[in-house]
């Protein structure tokens, strides 16, 4: 059963990356959303087809996306996606804008999917099955202490503006800090690139897709209290390579 989601997600996320890419640099209508986020045609076609794809595929699954909402109850087999993750990065023609398609049984992550659609890079991971990067096996680092490790910053201005205190000690961890936005951090943590990142203000579909991937690769991924990530948590999530790091990055947050 999970060769054939894993199949067919991959499939879908490939037929929905050359949607975006027409897109993609190209001249769009930009809307605000409520929150003021952005959200372009680009979105909206990108979603439609998933749906279109994974209604035709799996007839009876819910399915929980960015644009158009929930459709089912999600309880059962549910695919969460989120068409273009980044989409201020999309509009502004850079790079690191990404799909996420996830699958949850029961509110549990199964599959975890993220489609980085102008860098033709797809991670895939399997509750139990192992990760991928285009069909490659991927593992996360050994780092051991956090004084070594290369932390990501998600979301730093958010950061600095709400928990100034809290950014500034985030600013003295590790050995290399970057400030990052969106997904492909945490796929980085999956592919054994980077060690930690630090993330805020997400929404069920940008970080359950990420969980199955991140675990399968042999990460933690939580929200800041350690505990694990739901439907109903509240959008703060760390990624960490192994335990040892995670729980040294617990202690920053709760300072």
């Amino acid at each position: 059963m999970m060769d054939a989601l894993t199949h067919q997600a991959e499939r879908i996320a490939m037929a929905a990356s050359a949607v975006a890419m027409r897109h993609f640099r190209a001249p769009l209508e930009i809307v605000a959303k409520a929150d003021d986020s952005p959200v372009t045609i680009a979105d909206r076609a990108t979603e439609a087809l998933i749906r279109e794809q994974i209604a035709a595929t799996f007839p009876g699954h819910a399915i929980f996306g960015e644009e158009y909402g929930v459709e089912g109850r999600l309880d059962g087999p549910t695919w969460i996606i989120d068409p273009i993750d980044g989409t201020r990065s999309f509009i502004t023609g850079h790079p690191l804008f990404g799909m996420l398609i996830g699958f949850l049984d029961q509110g549990v992550p199964e599959l975890g999917l993220v489609r980085m659609p102008a860098l033709g890079e797809t991670f895939i991971g399997r509750r139990g099955g192992g990760a991928t990067l285009n069909g490659d096996p991927i593992r996360c680092r050994q780092t051991r202490h956090l004084a070594e490790a290369m932390v990501y910053i998600n979301e730093a201005e958010r950061l600095q503006a709400t928990n100034p205190d809290l950014f500034a000690r985030l600013c003295g961890v590790g050995h290399t800090r970057r400030m990052a936005y969106d997904c492909y951090p945490h796929a980085m943590v999956a592919a054994g690139l980077i060690d930690v990142v630090v993330d805020c203000g997400l929404e069920p579909y940008d970080y359950l897709p990420l969980v199955a991937l991140v675990e399968a690769a042999g990460g933690v991924i939580t929200d800041w209290e350690g505990a694990a990530l739901t439907l109903g948590s509240d959008g703060r999530v760390v990624t960490a390579a192994n335990t040892a790091l995670h729980t040294e990055f617990l202690a920053v947050l709760r300072g």
